[in-house]
């Protein structure tokens, strides 16, 4: 998954320039580590602003989990992830942070990982969302406030990976005044383990000719669940038989799966 996510937020206030919040960034993108339970793991995040105006920024501790369009959800709470949570677990300091224009700061963290962390990969995330000025606190009309996230994955112990192609769909959708073809990848998790695949999806005629090959994108498959993949294409299919082709490494093994289906001329 795209783990630095810039998040724009709509909100009553004045209606004043905008150029200060957007030079709002975070690094890194991403931490995952292995994790001992009963132990703490320490670093920190650099925050940076790279407009003309001083910012200020309040740190968020977060839940999250990708939808069905591939898109993460971060939320101050998702009582579905709480088995996999690590939110708990963090301390952030400074919670307000002020940043100077053209200037980065660092936000140090600690992830206490619990002694009765049970073996699996644990997600969660920090984010930082800037705050309103005074001029815009006492206005009225729109702000834009922009958040950025760097999502966190402690693996605790060494969970396996358990991973399969659950399905593989064609389907049509709508795309303004037309209709717009893309396979669909339905990618299983019964294990602990998060894993990221990588591979393709091949569309291949009735004459075998493979007509477009379709690169799966990089996002996770947390654990326990089912996790949608869409690969838009970028060619019209007529209307006739296909066979969807699938080559898939999930973490040091590659599956392989395919499925016959039919397209229809889109109405």
């Amino acid at each position: 998954m795209p783990t630095l996510l810039t998040t724009v937020l709509f909100i009553a206030s004045a209606a004043l320039p905008l150029h200060a919040q957007y030079g709002l960034g975070l690094t890194p993108m991403r931490l995952e580590f292995p994790a001992v339970a009963g132990t703490a793991h320490s670093g920190a995040l650099s925050v940076s602003n790279s407009g003309g105006t001083k910012i200020r920024v309040r740190t968020q501790i977060l839940d999250f989990y990708v939808d069905a369009n591939q898109t993460p959800q971060y939320m101050d709470e998702v009582p579905a992830e709480a088995e996999y949570s690590c939110r708990k677990w963090i301390t952030v300091n400074p919670m307000e942070i002020e940043v100077e224009a053209k200037r980065q700061v660092s936000a140090r963290y600690t992830i206490r990982v619990p002694a009765a962390a049970r073996q699996a990969s644990h997600h969660c995330a920090i984010g930082f969302v800037t705050l309103p000025t005074n001029e815009e606190i006492q206005g009225i009309g729109v702000r834009t406030a922009i958040r950025v996230v760097t999502a966190i994955y402690p693996i605790v112990g060494k969970p396996e990976i358990k991973a399969s192609i659950f399905a593989l769909a064609l389907e049509d959708v709508a795309a303004g005044d037309r209709r717009v073809w893309r396979a669909i990848v339905v990618m299983e998790n019964a294990g602990e383990m998060l894993y990221r695949p990588t591979g393709s999806v091949e569309v291949v005629d009735a004459a075998g000719k493979v007509s477009e090959k379709l690169v799966m994108p990089s996002f996770p498959v947390l654990p326990n669940r089912r996790q949608r993949f869409i690969l838009p294409m970028k060619n019209d299919l007529a209307a006739g038989p296909y066979t969807l082709r699938a080559h898939i490494d999930v973490g040091g093994e590659v599956q392989e799966a395919s499925v016959q289906v039919v397209s229809a001329l889109p109405k």
